[in-house]
């Protein structure tokens, strides 16, 4: 692994970029907004900027409610993997990886906003501190914009991740210089209207379920609000598993709430509870690692197999907010 400065390891990936022939590019299953932004946003960015490599996208997920920012590559056969870099994005550790193809590249790269508990890759450039991995890449391009091109394709991409994974600028990893990379994107002429009526309009049924959300959703004694979703309920409402997911943004905005949990059950033989987890002011992910999980201290997901782990979950989360609340001040 290297140890040298942000700087230059953005130096020995332009290095390596320019090395190779053949560049594939890998991001994690169940794809999100930041995910399928900066992988798409880097894809363009090095097609335009070296378009005599093959770079190509290595994915075995999608996300449906994405589906408005095109079409991906198909499969890539294996005999492409030997002699390729291979840049994971967005990518926390090896599993999380929809393809495991990824050990098979000659050299691989790992980039991302994660905090590096299970670091990987021949080179590395994780900052966890920036609100996305798109903020990372535009860093990337913004870095070496002599040398690199963007165009509005590759912006819409990258400004799609930057909005979705920073709840549209409002989180605590939002900085001067994430907005000043996002104005870059914006000097491109993206169509904003258009993205956000892709983003956040819903379907009547889908209001339906909001609505159910807020009916049932629990709060525990110190300020832990929480929904278990079933796939009865996922079932009435005509919900795909992502978008059952969304129901953790319904209950960011409780006073008094300074944390809340999502509990959606995935239907897996292996009785898969996906957990969402959401924080302001205290941290939280200490609580995901607990029950094989992670992700950023405010923002994090988990798994847990029977309502045993999801009591225990709970009540361990209630008891963090309890001794937050009781040593801290200017909480809302």
């Amino acid at each position: 692994m290297s140890t040298t400065t942000n700087l230059e390891i953005m130096e020995k990936i332009l290095q390596k970029i320019k090395e190779y022939n053949r560049i594939l590019i890998f991001r994690h299953f169940r794809p999100d907004g930041d995910c399928v932004g900066a992988t798409k946003g880097l894809q363009e960015i090095l097609r335009i900027s070296y378009p005599e490599k093959e770079i190509l996208l290595v994915n075995e997920d999608y996300a449906k409610y994405l589906e408005f920012l095109g079409p991906e590559d198909g499969e890539i056969p294996e005999e492409k993997f030997a002699d390729a870099l291979g840049i994971a994005v967005d990518t926390g550790s090896l599993d999380r990886l929809s393809s495991k193809k990824f050990p098979l590249c000659k050299e691989t790269i790992k980039i991302d906003h994660h905090i590096d508990n299970t670091p990987y890759g021949d080179y590395s450039w994780v900052e966890d501190f920036r609100s996305s991995a798109c903020e990372m890449i535009v860093k990337f391009y913004d870095t070496f914009r002599d040398e690199l091109k963007i165009n509005e394709k590759a912006a819409f991409y990258l400004y799609t991740g930057m909005v979705t994974d920073s709840g549209r600028f409002k989180y605590e990893d939002v900085s001067g210089d994430t907005l000043r990379l996002a104005g870059i994107l914006l000097d491109q002429g993206i169509n904003t209207e258009w993205l956000f009526a892709n983003l956040y309009l819903d379907e009547f049924s889908q209001l339906k379920f909001k609505s159910h959300v807020y009916d049932k959703m629990q709060i525990t004694e110190h300020g832990v609000a929480y929904i278990y979703i079933d796939k009865a309920m996922q079932e009435e409402f005509h919900l795909s598993l992502e978008y059952a997911s969304t129901a953790i943004s319904y209950m960011d905005s409780i006073k008094g709430c300074l944390s809340w949990l999502a509990f959606i059950e995935t239907g897996d033989e292996d009785g898969t509870i996906r957990v969402r987890l959401r924080s302001r002011f205290a941290a939280i992910n200490t609580i995901a690692e607990k029950y094989r999980g992670g992700g950023h201290a405010f923002a994090c997901g988990a798994t847990v197999y029977n309502m045993d782990e999801i009591n225990a979950l709970i009540a361990d989360t209630d008891a963090l907010i309890k001794d937050y609340k009781e040593t801290h001040e200017g909480w809302l």
